[in-house]
């Protein structure tokens, strides 16, 4: 089975999200069948098809989790030594050397990834431009409004 690189972090949201589901949403959905059951006429019954809907989901999102935490390979970057190398869980700040813009990005799993948040996904290209390089380092980037250069200037293994 392939695993696949995931933050300490990232794991942990996934565990409270599994307990969420399956503590909190599975019996309110179950409830809401038994109810929607008393009402009669099961054919006809838009409350009864809506709740079942909403437990397959519900259903198949828990499979997932338990899918993604199982083939999980979780990488805990707080307690390796800050070589100024940028690996997997790393946060790099980046200046971009045509704008001068400073840029700070986490390296994440794909799961994990939230440009919002600039957490990055490993597999993204940023990602893989910058992995294994170190600080101070001069980097191109290919992106589709083409080739940017950036300077490494900060790895924090935070």
């Amino acid at each position: 089975m392939t695993q696949y690189p995931m933050t300490a972090r990232g794991a942990e949201m996934l565990r409270e999200e599994l307990n969420q589901l399956k503590s909190v949403e599975r019996p309110k959905i179950i409830a809401s069948i038994a109810e929607a059951r008393e009402h009669g006429d099961l054919k006809e019954n838009a409350e009864y098809h809506a709740a079942r809907e909403q437990q397959s989901f519900c259903e198949g999102r828990i499979q997932d989790i338990e899918g993604k935490l199982s083939n999980a390979q979780i990488i805990d970057v707080t307690k390796m030594p800050n070589n100024g190398k940028v690996i997997f869980g790393a946060t790099v700040t980046i200046l971009n050397v045509d704008n001068d813009k400073e840029t700070t990005y986490r390296i994440v799993g794909d799961d994990e990834a939230d440009i919002k948040q600039n957490l990055i996904s490993v597999n993204s290209p940023i990602a893989r431009g910058l992995i294994g390089k170190e600080l101070d380092d001069m980097v191109n980037i290919q992106t589709p409004a083409g080739t940017v250069e950036y300077e490494i200037i900060e790895v924090e293994y935070i």
